[in-house]
């Protein structure tokens, strides 16, 4: 899978997690600030990625990640490292 797929399919599943618009996940946004996520959505979000692409996030891994880029290089990570 390339990035900017990648990307895609990683806003997609924020976006349905976090009851927010696709148009609104950008890479920029913010997943506390500026979606409104809490820490419950972020552990649901967390599981659909887990689920949608195959990987295993340790939770304190995602703690660390802000922006919904941070979160797409996470995940980017995953997937290269066949974690």
């Amino acid at each position: 899978m390339d990035r900017p797929e990648l990307e895609e399919k990683v806003r997609k599943v924020l976006a349905e997690n976090l009851g927010r618009d696709f148009e609104e996940v950008t890479l920029e946004a913010r997943l506390e600030e500026d979606l409104d996520a809490d820490s419950l959505d972020l552990v649901e979000a967390v599981l659909a990625l887990e689920e949608e692409l195959g990987v295993k996030i340790p939770e304190e891994e995602m703690e660390s990640v802000k922006t919904v880029r941070e979160a797409v290089d996470l995940v980017s990570g995953k997937i290269e490292g066949g974690e």
